[in-house]
C-alpha cells in the first residue's frame, strides 16, 4: 500500500498484537524500498522497549527516531517545573542513551498533558543537551495541539531549531469533537500549512490515518487534500474541495424544542 501511494518514509505506530511479526514488517518495509522514519516507542526501557531495539539493531536499521510522549499536570510554580523538568530529562536520557548505542535519535511527541506543551519539550531537551546529550528532538502532530492554533507561528519558530518531523491534521475549530479530519476539511488547514512554508523548515511531513477507516483509502484523503491545499499556496487554480472517501460531516442536529428529549450521548 505504501509502495502504491509512492511513500518513501514510514512512522511505525503498533499495538501489542503486533509485537510478533515486528521482524516480518522491516522485512516487508526494505522489500518494497519504504524506508523506517521513526517508531512509536514506550516511555521507558522496558521489556518491549528492549525488544524494538533488538528488531532495529537486527536489521541494522540506523537514524531511526524513537518516538516518546508522556504527560502530567501543569505545575503549580517554578520550583516544582525545575524539578519536572530534570525528571523527565532523566527519564528520557536513558532512552536516548539506548538509541545513540544503535545510531538512533528520541523525538518528544506532544501527546498532551504537561510533557504535550513545546515549552516544557524544549525545557527537557534543553536540559539534556546542558548533559551532553544532543540526540533528542521534537516530533509536532497537529491533531494533539488544537489548543495551540492560534499561537502555532510562535510555537513553530521555537520548536523550529528542535523539530525533526511535523505530522498534519485537518484543523478545526471543532477540534475536541473533530479530532482527527482529512487534510483540506478544516478552516484552518490552509493557513497553518502556510505558516509551516514560510518558517523555512524544510523537515519530513508526515500524514496519518489514526481512525478505524480504511487506511488507503484515508491516507489518498490526506494525499488529495494536501494537492489541494499546496496548489492555493502556490496560486494555481486549485477546483472545488476533495470529497473524502473516508470521511463525512455529519449533518448538524436540531436543537431540542420545549418538551423534546435531548439526544442521547453515546
Amino acid at each position: 500500500m505504501l509502495e502504491k501511494l509512492g511513500f518513501k518514509l514510514f512512522a511505525y505506530d503498533y499495538r501489542a498484537e503486533h509485537v510478533p511479526s515486528f521482524d516480518a514488517e522491516m522485512e516487508a518495509l526494505r522489500r518494497h524500498d519504504v524506508r523506517l522514519l521513526a517508531w512509536w516507542f514506550p516511555g521507558e526501557l522496558n521489556a518491549e522497549a528492549r525488544l524494538i531495539l533488538g528488531v532495529l539493531k537486527r536489521h541494522r536499521l540506523r537514524g531511526v527516531q524513537l518516538w516518546v510522549t508522556g504527560g502530567g499536570e501543569p505545575t503549580k510554580n517554578e520550583a516544582e517545573q525545575k524539578v519536572r523538568v530534570g525528571a523527565e530529562a532523566a527519564r528520557i536520557r536513558t532512552i536516548a542513551d539506548e538509541a545513540g548505542r544503535i545510531g538512533g535519535s528520541v523525538a518528544l511527541y506532544n501527546h498532551g498533558g504537561w510533557f504535550g506543551e513545546p515549552e516544557n519539550q524544549i525545557a527537557i531537551i534543553e536540559r539534556l543537551r546542558s548533559q551532553g546529550v544532543t540526540n533528542v528532538g521534537i516530533v509536532y502532530s497537529q491533531h494533539h495541539g488544537h489548543g495551540h492554533v492560534e499561537r502555532f507561528p510562535q510555537l513553530l519558530a521555537a520548536m523550529k531549531p528542535y523539530l525533526v518531523a511535523l505530522n498534519l491534521n485537518g484543523m478545526s475549530a471543532e477540534g475536541e469533537k473533530k479530532m482527527i479530519l482529512p487534510l483540506g476539511q478544516g478552516e484552518f488547514d490552509l493557513r497553518l500549512l502556510r505558516v509551516i512554508l514560510d518558517s523555512g523548515w524544510r523537515g519530513p511531513i508526515g500524514i496519518l490515518n489514526h481512525s478505524d477507516e480504511d487506511a488507503e483509502a484515508r491516507l489518498q484523503d490526506n494525499l488529495d487534500g494536501l494537492d489541494w491545499l499546496t496548489a492555493q499556496l502556490r496560486g494555481e487554480p486549485a477546483g472545488p474541495r476533495p470529497h473524502p472517501r473516508s470521511w463525512r460531516e455529519e449533518p448538524a442536529r436540531p436543537s431540542a424544542q420545549a418538551g423534546d428529549a435531548a439526544p442521547a450521548k453515546r
